[in-house]
């Protein structure tokens, strides 16, 4: 099947998704809403889909992330590791004759399974963007913090961490919700809980927030900092103990970014943030021109 050189590109994510004109791999239009497919049933997808090229254009379309799970429009089998673009132009699901899904990567090992849907599409087009060697270890930090190690421009091995579900449950519930109201920011009191979450003795750690504020050690303006560099720090504590001073790329947004950065860096590593919009476009563009 051709794809044309213009086409529209969906990053549907669960709770967001951004849509992308795309004109010879340069964006001409884009949107961002929060219509994510947790927000939406499978009956949804087809008016979804006319109103963007009804807004965007009338365009074939590939639609990459969420929208290809269990919970989004239909599910689209994993492609197994290591991967690359043709394996993943390969596995497009068709809708129809203009539409199709770009599926996930899956880790096919039965002692460490691990799946991932959308972060695939940005970490190809990273290295086809030459924003990252072809060898390389990458990190994309949100709700589920995937860390990939490319080999030869492929995803060879990845690990998925809770890391953000879990600060967002620690702010939502149970005894500690209240001191965790704070803006998180890169500062001394997040550092500080990246060196203490290095120490792997988390359960402890995060007790502690509680306990310095009973005593008043610290100020809870602070504890928001503390207990995210306490997740971020074992999380990326036990990625460096694979590869000591690792240098890691980085796609966030700056702020997240920013984050994992200080906290590789507190932990010996270097790092260095990549554009995420960009590595996107770049992957999906070059998967549309597989088929063209």
């Amino acid at each position: 099947m051709v794809v044309p050189m213009t086409f529209l590109a969906v990053d549907w994510g669960t709770t967001n998704r951004r849509v992308f004109r795309i004109d010879d791999g340069a964006v001409v239009a884009s949107e961002r809403d929060n219509k994510g497919a947790a927000s939406m049933t499978p009956a949804d997808y087809p008016a979804e889909v006319a109103g963007i090229r009804a807004r965007m254009g009338d365009l074939p379309m590939l639609l990459a992330g969420m929208v290809g799970s269990t919970i989004g429009w239909r599910e689209v089998p994993y492609v197994a590791a290591p991967a690359g673009i043709a394996a993943l132009a390969d596995g497009l699901a068709w809708v129809d004759e203009r539409t199709a899904i770009v599926p996930g990567v899956a880790m096919r090992d039965p002692a460490n399974p691990d799946v991932m849907r959308g972060e695939e599409v940005q970490l190809l087009g990273a290295v086809d963007a030459g924003l990252v060697p072809r060898d390389a270890l990458l990190c994309q930090p949100g709700t589920h913090c995937k860390w990939v190690w490319m080999e030869d421009g492929r995803i060879a091995r990845f690990t998925t961490a809770i890391t953000g579900e879990l600060f967002a449950l620690l702010r939502g519930h149970g005894i500690l919700a209240r001191q965790l109201t704070g803006a998180v920011t890169a500062g001394d009191a997040f550092r500080e809980g990246v060196r203490r979450g290095a120490a792997r003795d988390l359960a402890a750690a995060l007790f502690g927030i509680r306990a310095a504020k009973v005593l008043g050690y610290r100020d809870d303006a602070d504890a928001a900092s503390h207990a995210s560099g306490l997740l971020i720090g074992a999380d990326v504590a036990a990625r460096l103990d694979e590869e000591r001073g690792a240098h890691v790329h980085i796609l966030a947004d700056p702020t997240l970014g920013t984050l994992y950065a200080s906290a590789i860096d507190t932990l010996g590593g270097s790092s260095a943030l990549i554009d995420s919009r960009q590595a996107f476009v770049a992957g999906i563009t070059r998967i549309q021109e597989h088929h063209a």
